[in-house]
């Protein structure tokens, strides 16, 4: 038997796909400690507080470094190194259960240079990130006096740790030793460590990040009851409308089957039973709508699986995990992709099956990477930390042609075997029907315009819950409201493309594949443009690089998720279609 093409690729990517796993060793890994065990204090980095993702090395600040030996950092997992995580060594000497009274680690020889570092960065409200034992602790570089002429620098770090038995449950940081900033005058750092025993348990250790408050408030659920209120009218209505109208339709037909010719040929015929041999006609441009709906089908299946996986695993505790987990599920779910993208386009007609599987499978990571490509030119120039080391582009690359192309090229094979036989219950007429006018309304450009503002309003309250926890500092967590909201997304677009789809037969108008797909997919143009006002009204964001970076990843999950909804709409709208020329007499 012959191998897949891809097959020995597969089998080295296998070991790159480790990569994305966290790896286990050493005892800040294990999170337990012997009395006296050292306890690294990760520098991570250091940015504006309303900048979140313009971040900088800890160290790019001429802070000192602790006389401690140095230890070296690596990468654990893809997602750690594509967010930028830049942990450095303190150099600070701290260890279980001793504490540490208040000593000078290291000083400061301020010179101008550093003095303007520190006071650009006290302008901006820099802040930073360390981590113990994997827990964030954020402190703020200095301050300024009320008047804006003079500057500080907090020199005091003192650290509160708690301990439930042998492992680290929290950490708190008090920054002290406001001290005022004159060139050429030493600085000295200082810091202190006091171990408390804690009642808090391991498991619980992160709680103290969440924000019940805001992600539990009365909004938000009141948000899901009138989403869920939307989805049982629209279900009602649609049902209502459809069954009734349909019954008369069928009613009507039945009527017209019992005539003569001469009868039939002077009644007045119109509605969607006259478009039965064009309905099934192939989409224009099969190859890219093929693609499209393939691709909409796997980030659908990627956010289904990651959302079940992050109510089941407290993903916010590891960095980068959660990145690290799509990025897995999306290469394990290429077959997905290929299956209904292959599968259709064979459907369709299509011959250039090989060219459709390519473009099925590097649409959103070409997406993707193009943006981030963008975004790190702009990165480099700012030296900012989360400009993307050679070596991980490299690794994202090896995973796209050695685990996502043989997968997806797995996928397009099985669905062109298995579901690629187009049995459709109409016989397809040699030369398309001519399309009469019908008024401006019912025009497939108005219908995609109008389709998207439903969808839209099911989840714009949910949209804002997610851009607070990324843009801003918050852990999300309520993945239980996610996963109502993506059903609730889920049932909307499919009833409304389904009566989109209904008028637009009804006017004689066969062209409902891509008004199907374009319909639910014009979602993604309403929440580009919610994001323009929380831009503008709900953030401080500021520069180049951080406009940059908001308005290009916006633009992507915005896409993305427009073609997953596209590929909703017309999966379901593909069904319905069926489903009523199969239920009516023709000749």
């Amino acid at each position: 038997m012959r191998p897949l093409p891809g097959a020995p690729g597969v089998a080295a990517a296998a070991a790159l796909l480790l990569l994305l796993l966290p790896r286990a060793q050493a005892d800040e890994h294990e999170h337990t400690y012997q009395d006296k065990e050292e306890v690294v204090l990760w520098m991570n980095t250091v940015g504006p507080y309303h900048n979140r993702q313009e971040t900088y090395k800890y160290f790019s600040l001429p802070f000192c470094v602790g006389s401690k030996k140095s230890i070296s950092h690596y990468h654990e997992t893809l997602g750690e190194a594509l967010q930028g995580v830049e942990l450095e060594f303190s150099g600070l000497d701290i260890k279980f259960k001793d504490d540490v009274m208040p000593a000078t680690y290291c000083e400061i020889d301020l010179d101008k240079e550093k003095r303007d570092a520190f006071v650009y960065a006290i302008k901006n409200h820099y802040w930073y990130q360390m981590y113990i034992d994997d827990l964030p602790i954020w402190g703020i570089v200095g301050e300024a006096d009320e008047n804006g002429e003079d500057y500080y620098l907090w020199t005091y770090k003192k650290l509160e740790i708690g301990f439930n038995g042998n492992r680290i449950v929290d950490v708190n940081l008090t920054s002290e030793g406001k001290v005022k900033l004159v060139p050429n005058t030493k600085i000295q750092m200082s810091y202190s460590v006091k171990w408390k025993k804690s009642d808090v348990k391991f498991e619980d250790r992160f709680d103290k990040y969440l924000d019940p408050s805001f992600f539990q408030h009365r909004i938000h659920w009141f948000s899901i009851f009138n989403s869920f209120m939307m989805v049982i009218f629209l279900v009602g209505l649609v049902s209502m409308i459809l069954m009734r109208t349909l019954r008369k339709d069928y009613a009507r037909y039945s009527k017209e089957e019992e005539m003569d010719d001469m009868d039939r040929d002077l009644g007045d015929e119109y509605g969607w039973k006259q478009v039965h041999g064009d309905v099934f006609r192939p989409s224009s441009h099969p190859l890219i709508f093929s693609s499209l709906i393939g691709s909409g089908c796997q980030i659908f299946a990627v956010s289904l699986i990651v959302i079940i996986v992050a109510m089941i695993e407290d993903l916010y505790t590891e960095r980068g995990s959660m990145l690290s987990t799509a990025i897995f599920v999306y290469a394990a779910t290429s077959p997905v992709n290929g299956y209904f993208g292959g599968s259709l386009y064979a459907r369709q007609g299509g011959r250039r099956w090989i060219k459709q599987m390519f473009i099925g499978a590097f649409l959103i990571p070409a997406m993707v990477c193009g943006t981030a490509f963008f975004i790190n030119f702009i990165a480099i120039y700012y030296h900012a930390s989360r400009a993307i080391p050679f070596g991980t582009m490299v690794a994202v690359c090896c995973i796209c042609f050695f685990v996502i192309l043989p997968l997806n090229l797995v996928g397009t094979i099985l669905g062109r075997n298995l579901s690629g036989q187009p049995n459709f219950p109409c016989r397809v007429n040699a030369v398309p029907r001519p399309i009469p006018e019908k008024k401006w309304f019912m025009e497939p450009a108005v219908i995609v315009c109008l389709g998207g503002i439903l969808p839209f309003g099911s989840i714009f309250i949910e949209m804002y819950f997610i851009f607070t926890s990324f843009w801003a500092y918050k852990i999300y967590y309520v993945y239980g409201f996610m996963m109502l909201v993506l059903v609730i997304l889920c049932i909307v677009t499919v009833c409304v493309t389904i009566v989109c789809t209904y008028f637009l037969l009804n006017a004689e108008d066969y062209r409902w594949q891509w008004t199907s797909f374009l319909s639910a997919a014009s979602t993604a143009i309403y929440v580009y443009m919610y994001s323009f006002y929380y831009y503008f009204f709900k953030t401080k964001m500021y520069g180049l690089f951080q406009t940059s970076f908001y308005f290009g990843y916006m633009a992507v999950f915005s896409t993305a998720l427009g073609i997953m909804c596209g590929a909703i709409g017309y999966m379901g709208t593909s069904a319905f279609v069926r489903k009523i020329y199969t239920n009516v007499k023709i000749d």
